[in-house]
């Protein structure tokens, strides 16, 4: 797949979970919803900040390193924007259930940032053979 393609489609599929968290906004009462509402709520907004961060992750890759394949900029700005959004809304999960103080928060920073780390070890080593 070629690069503009891929950022057409994740352009478009980003709108799309912007729509659909728009709809459930308007639509669905948390109330009397229960708990599939705010799955949907949560999902729906999850992969929206996903194509968010994705995409902009990417740009700024692209534009600060040239050099560097297009296929790994976006393979890193994806990871990247999975874990900052997953965070995100794992934190809105949390203070929704009044259980966010803030070593959890720490706890979850750490968390996300040991695995970032994991993968850039395993990216460095990859580049040294």
């Amino acid at each position: 797949m070629s690069l503009k393609k891929y950022l057409f489609i994740m352009f478009i599929a980003t709108l799309m979970c912007w729509g659909a968290f728009g709809l459930v906004l308007v639509f669905v009462n948390p109330y009397e919803a229960g708990k599939l509402g705010l799955m949907f709520f949560y999902l729906a907004l999850f992969l929206g900040l996903l194509g968010v961060f994705s995409i902009i992750g990417f740009v700024f890759r692209f534009l600060l390193k040239r050099g560097e394949f297009a296929y790994n900029q976006v393979k890193t700005a994806f990871r990247q924007g999975f874990m900052f959004a997953l965070l995100l809304v794992a934190v809105m999960i949390l203070q929704s259930s009044r259980l966010l103080v803030w070593w959890n928060m720490l706890l979850l920073i750490f968390l996300f940032g040991g695995i970032e780390y994991f993968f850039l070890v395993g990216e460095s080593k990859k580049e040294r053979q």
